[in-house]
């Protein structure tokens, strides 16, 4: 993907998108201080260059259904590429992994899961083990509460303008 030199005005766009998702153009224009057309084609910009990955509710899941999250923090047994790409690939199938990271330091990921249950999640983990991954040590966190979620703020992380 083209990389594209931000202005303030882009910022303001991708700020907009961020906290508020899809709008109408004449309500981003507002929010952004510019006229609608000019807006619009920023955003069509933006959006071509992969600055937004895409749109998506919010939703109040444990209002809709029951279900079981666990952090778990994964230690592979071998720090080489092929095994580091052979766990990474694995994870990205498995739905019920809905946030995972790789770190450095005392571990080598941090996952969030959800399932319906913990033994939903046991088994989750027990095919994990059975896969040829590497795992040499995994521990698990069960959340009791969900206290925040958000993304970062751009404005915040002193976004470069104009580089």
């Amino acid at each position: 993907m083209k990389k594209l030199n931000l202005d303030a005005t882009d910022i303001r766009i991708l700020s907009a998108v961020q906290q508020h998702g899809q709008l109408s153009k004449t309500r981003l224009a507002a929010l952004v201080n510019l006229s609608a057309t000019p807006c619009w084609a920023r955003l069509d910009r933006l959006k071509a260059a992969g600055y937004i990955r895409g749109y998506y509710a919010d939703l109040a899941l444990e209002r809709i259904v029951d279900f079981t999250q666990i952090v778990v923090t994964v230690s592979l047994g071998s720090h080489r590429k092929v095994e580091f790409d052979r766990f990474e690939d694995y994870i990205r199938k498995l739905d019920e992994v809905i946030h995972c990271i790789a770190t450095g330091g005392g571990m080598d990921y941090v996952m969030t899961i959800v399932t319906p249950n913990l033994a939903a999640f046991q088994a989750l983990m027990d095919d994990m083990l059975s896969a040829d991954l590497a795992i040499e040590k995994y521990m698990t966190y069960i959340a009791t509460r969900h206290v925040k979620s958000s993304q970062p703020s751009l404005a915040k992380l002193g976004a470069i303008i104009g580089r």
